[in-house]
């Protein structure tokens, strides 16, 4: 897989996504309306267990409420998790964003750290949400896998793996680094509106005729 595969797929993914009226997901809007790492970070982490507009909306109401480590933590967790919900885990995601924003003040001068290992070691930030950080945040080449680009990418064949810590190691042997950042974006709009986890639909998908799933999945 040279880089024009990966280009001519990408095309056809991004004009089958136009076709159902593409919108950015949450935290690329976050991204685009903020452009700050520390809120990119926190939308991530809000981001997860929870749809896309309701992270929006958290997101928006929990920066209205603070927009930087300092004015977090003069927070209570009861107020972060009233502006939160109804994220997914609103309770304990609250907690970490305090704790977060602490960490950063008391480690980092009150700024997000732009290495993956720096990002890890916060309170309740995993692979997914410290590559999206590095992607959004700072620009920096990293594969981020959530459910979507795990199932799409091992759907049609790209790779075979277990999970998403194995499918990110894989993609980086076999995709180019300046596809890295927008994967994630691409992958996750096209798995809400096209390659559904269940019942996808497969005569809307541009690798419907190649898919070694079709047949196997149960499809539209």
């Amino acid at each position: 897989m040279d880089e024009q595969y990966w280009d001519a797929l990408f095309e056809r993914f991004q004009q089958a996504i136009a076709g159902e009226g593409r919108t950015l997901p949450s935290v690329s809007l976050i991204a685009e309306e903020r452009e700050d790492p520390y809120h990119v970070l926190l939308s991530t982490l809000i981001s997860l267990r929870t749809k896309d507009e309701v992270t929006l909306a958290a997101s928006r109401r929990l920066f209205d409420l603070a927009s930087d480590p300092y004015a977090m933590v003069l927070k209570s967790e009861e107020e972060i998790a009233t502006a939160i919900y109804p994220a997914g885990f609103y309770k304990t995601k609250a907690r970490n964003i305090r704790l977060i924003s602490e960490a950063l003040i008391e480690r980092f001068d009150g700024k997000v750290p732009s290495d993956r290992d720096a990002l890890l070691s916060l309170p309740g930030v995993g692979i997914k949400t410290a590559n999206l950080t590095l992607n959004l945040g700072f620009g920096i080449e990293a594969i981020c896998v959530d459910c979507h680009v795990h199932q799409i990418a091992n759907r049609l064949g790209w790779i075979e793996t277990k999970n998403p810590n194995e499918s990110e190691i894989a993609l980086m042997e076999i995709m180019p680094k300046r596809f890295w950042i927008p994967l994630n974006e691409l992958l996750v709009r096209f798995g809400q509106v096209i390659c559904t986890s269940v019942s996808p639909f497969c005569s809307k998908c541009p690798e419907g005729e190649r898919c070694p799933r079709v047949g196997v999945t149960k499809s539209r």
